[in-house]
């Protein structure tokens, strides 16, 4: 059994890119691989065939091995509902919402099952590799680490330390990150990685030899920027402005913006701009309005409102095409009700009242995987996705029904989904993933084609697009690693 870790010198320097590559690379050299990664902060998150909630950067690294995405490989995720508090996922289920401190207290607790669930998984593979977050070095945490160096520990893995150089101060990011470890942590680095640069590697080669002399950890390779249409990190994100194709799709960017990598497949037709806006003055006059999922829906409302984007919203819900998703999709409708306290101490807020629904937050949340038909728009298309919510929501007498679920989690079912108005521009959905089938993306997105006058088209199956795009991935870091030290780094014969 061989296992490697990637940690990095701070958040968003690539660690889960890099972590896909690995993967894909190993698999294609005939391993039997699966990613891991203890404990993810993230507001993107997925729903696997069984119901249980896991980030989505374990589910790119799960698609880069050929794999079924399952809980176990990102066993606790962190959904921040505000600056100091977190919803925890244990296992795929919700743990409870915690504060830092709490949380922090409570992570010893998780050491064992941590432990078990990376053994299981060295019996059933061939190669683990691991994920850290943020940084090992943050000396304030390492009592109770359990995801950086306390993962290395509990793994026993050996640990690549990835630096980005495009936010300049690499060397100084990988020497401070190394003098902070302590003689134990440092043992366990055997290489560090310089990711997204740009230029020419002759010109950085002097300064990898001196960082050599001065960490004593040789440098395993300079991987050049590029961009390839696969999931953003949460942080890496690039929040676009601008209009950079005919058809200009304008994403509410809320301050708890949660599951944006429902956008991707938008990402990737070739006429589509995707822009992210934040105040009025950014509005414009889009084709296409999305309100995205989040993860504290009134209080992004109430943001809204404060920002005077609400009245702009309603004011262009009578000319333009309107899509909320889940968080968004609750914001459209009439009020929101949280009885419980589950989101804020708001017991009751008023909606847009742009659909006739409403919404009560509930204790329990609703994680499905699904397949659905259309039934409220012409045509009968077939969409699939996950569900992930904790609002119910209640039918007016006005509401005509979106979609109706024919599969919950692999067992047929027959339930309604969202709402569309009756002049058919404003609809909302609690589907994520819903642009990800070819059906509906080419229906929404040929409608304003056909308004426009611009050439109708067919939509790239988007998980074929994502397979290239790991292929070309892997290209790309293979070429610039030395492979052959890091298959000597986890004990297999180099390829």
């Amino acid at each position: 059994m061989s296992k490697l870790m990637i940690q990095g010198t701070a958040s968003s320097v690539g660690k889960s890119v890099l972590v896909a590559a690995l993967c894909r690379i190993f698999t294609q050299d005939g391993f039997k691989v699966v990613p891991f990664k203890s404990q993810n902060m993230s507001l993107n998150s997925y729903i696997t065939l069984t119901g249980k909630e896991m980030g989505r950067a374990q589910v790119l690294q799960a698609y880069a091995c050929g794999l079924e995405p399952e809980f176990y490989m990102n066993p606790i995720l962190l959904k921040p509902t505000s600056d100091k508090k977190s919803q925890v996922i244990v296992n795929g289920n919700v743990y409870g919402n915690f504060t830092a401190m709490e949380y922090h207290n409570m992570k010893s607790m998780f050491k064992d099952m941590i432990k078990e669930q990376f053994e299981d998984l060295e019996r059933k593979f061939d190669i683990v590799v691991i994920e850290g977050a943020g940084s090992p070095a943050e000396i304030n945490l390492r009592d109770k680490d359990i995801v950086n160096m306390g993962m290395a520990e509990i793994a026993n893995a050996p640990v690549l330390i990835v630096g980005d150089i495009d936010k300049g101060g690499v060397f100084a990011s990988l020497a401070g990150t190394m003098l902070l470890l302590n003689n134990e942590e440092r043992k366990r680095v055997k290489g560090t990685i310089i990711n997204k640069f740009r230029g020419d590697v002759e010109i950085l080669k002097p300064g990898l030899t001196m960082l050599e002399d001065i960490i004593h950890i040789p440098c395993l390779g300079v991987v050049p920027y590029f961009r390839l249409m696969l999931e953003d990190e949460d942080g890496a994100i690039e929040f676009s402005k601008k209009v950079t194709a005919p058809i200009d799709i304008a994403v509410i960017k809320l301050p708890h913006i949660s599951n944006f990598t429902d956008i991707d497949p938008l990402k990737n037709e070739k006429d589509v701009s995707i822009r992210f806006i934040e105040s009025k003055e950014e509005f414009g006059n889009p084709d296409i309005l999305i309100i995205p999922g989040s993860k504290n829906t009134i209080g992004d409302l109430i943001a809204l409102r404060k920002t005077g984007l609400e009245d702009l919203i309603k004011e262009y819900s009578n000319i333009g095409n309107i899509i909320g998703i889940c968080g968004g999709y609750q914001m459209l409708g009439r009020w929101i009700k949280d009885p419980y306290g589950v989101e804020t101490d708001e017991k009751e807020i008023e909606g847009m009242d742009l659909l006739d629904i409403g919404t009560v937050f509930n204790e329990e949340k609703t994680t499905t995987r699904i397949e659905a038909e259309t039934i409220g728009l012409k045509g009968n298309m077939k969409v699939y996705g996950y569900e992930i919510h904790m609002g119910i929501c209640e039918y007016g007498d006005k509401a005509k029904k979106l979609f109706e679920i024919v599969d919950k989690n692999g067992e047929k079912a027959n339930y309604p989904d969202g709402t569309v108005n009756e002049k058919g521009n404003i609809m909302g959905t609690y589907i994520h993933g819903i642009f990800d089938g070819t059906e509906f993306r080419e229906y929404i997105l040929n409608n304003i084609r056909s308004k426009k006058g611009l050439p109708l088209r067919r939509s790239d199956i988007y998980e074929s697009l994502r397979d290239k795009e790991l292929n070309k991935l892997a290209d790309i870091v293979r070429n610039s690693l030395d492979m052959k030290r890091i298959y000597k780094i986890i004990g297999r014969e180099f390829v």
